[in-house]
C-alpha cells in the first residue's frame, strides 16, 4: 500500500508538469526473456585451447586479431536472442510510449533488439550499445549501419562461418569488410551510431527517470543518472540487486522497487493508468 502511495505522488507530479519521462534498461529486463547476461558462463568463448572472456572477445583489438572468430561469437550470441520472445516489461514499455508518445525516451545498454520487436519505436529508442542484428562498414567508408543479411543464421558453439557467410558479410557500398553494429569494449560512446548527446539532451529533459534492470557499470547509463540525479528530478529504480542507482534512486525522493522487471514496470504501467 505504501509503494502505490509513493508511484501515486510520484506520477502526480510527472503529470501535472506534462514533462517528460526516460526509461533506462539493462540487462534485467531481458533476462526474463531468457537471454544470458554478457558476462554470465554463456559469454565465454573457446578459440583453440584458451577460454576468452567476454570482455576480451568485445573488442576491437581482437576483431583485428580473429575477425572471423568474432564474428562467429557474435552469430551465436544473436542466435540466442533470435529466439527469444519479448516478455511483459517489453510490453509494457510499447504501453508507455503509446499512452506518452513524445514525453516518452527509451535508451536501453541491450543489443537483443527485444524492444522494437514488441513494438518501440526506433525513433524514440536509443540503442546505446547497438543492436547485435545489424553491422556496418570496418572502413566507415559510409556512416551508415545495415541489417544482417537474412541468409545468415545464428551459429551453435563450434561452428565456423561458412563460404556464404563470408560473401554476405560485406559492405553493400563498398564491398569491404563489415563488423557487428555494437560498442566495443575498447571504444566511446559517440553520437553517429549510439546517441551519445541525444541521451544526455533527453536526461537533461527529463521530469522522471525509471532504470529497469541494470546497475550501471558503463558510463552513460551512469552519466545519465547523475544529470537527473543533479537536476533534482525523481528517480525509481527496478532491480532484483541493490547498486550505486538505487542509492540514487532514494536520495532524489524516487524509489527503489526491489522485484524483477516485469512486476515492478506493471505496477508502474498501473498507476500511470489510473491519473491518465
Amino acid at each position: 500500500m505504501e509503494l502505490e502511495l509513493r508511484l501515486k505522488q510520484i506520477f502526480e507530479g510527472f503529470v501535472s508538469t506534462k514533462s517528460r519521462i526516460t526509461f533506462l534498461t539493462g540487462a534485467g529486463i531481458s533476462a526474463e526473456s531468457n537471454i544470458p547476461t554478457f558476462r554470465g558462463p554463456e559469454g565465454f568463448w573457446k578459440v583453440g585451447s584458451k577460454n576468452y572472456h567476454p570482455q576480451e572477445m568485445a573488442t576491437y583489438r581482437m576483431f583485428q586479431q580473429r575477425p572471423e572468430e568474432v564474428w562467429t561469437w557474435y552469430l551465436y550470441r544473436m542466435g540466442i536472442c533470435k529466439r527469444a520472445i519479448p516478455n511483459s516489461g517489453h510490453l509494457a514499455l510499447v504501453d508507455f510510449e503509446q499512452m506518452l508518445g513524445d514525453q516518452f525516451t527509451l535508451i536501453t545498454q541491450n543489443v537483443d533488439n527485444l524492444h522494437l520487436v514488441a513494438g518501440n519505436s526506433s525513433e524514440r529508442t536509443w540503442q546505446i550499445h547497438g543492436n547485435i542484428f545489424f553491422m556496418r562498414c570496418l572502413s566507415e567508408c559510409k556512416s551508415r549501419i545495415y541489417p544482417l543479411p537474412l541468409e545468415i543464421e545464428g551459429k551453435n558453439k563450434g561452428d565456423q562461418l561458412t563460404e556464404q557467410d563470408r560473401g554476405l558479410l560485406k559492405c553493400p557500398d563498398c564491398s569491404g569488410s563489415v563488423r557487428p553494429h555494437v560498442l566495443w569494449f575498447d571504444e566511446a560512446y559517440d553520437e553517429a551510431y549510439y546517441g551519445f548527446y541525444s541521451c544526455l539532451k533527453a536526461a537533461h529533459e527529463t521530469g522522471l527517470l525509471v532504470v529497469v534492470g541494470t546497475s550501471g557499470v558503463t558510463n552513460l547509463p551512469n552519466q545519465i543518472v547523475r544529470q537527473v540525479f543533479q537536476n533534482s528530478k525523481p528517480i525509481i529504480d527496478i532491480n532484483i540487486e541493490q547498486s550505486p542507482f538505487s542509492i540514487s534512486a532514494l536520495k532524489s525522493g524516487g524509489l527503489f522497487i526491489n522485484e524483477k522487471s516485469t512486476n515492478g514496470l506493471k505496477k508502474l504501467l498501473e498507476t500511470l493508468r489510473k491519473l491518465i
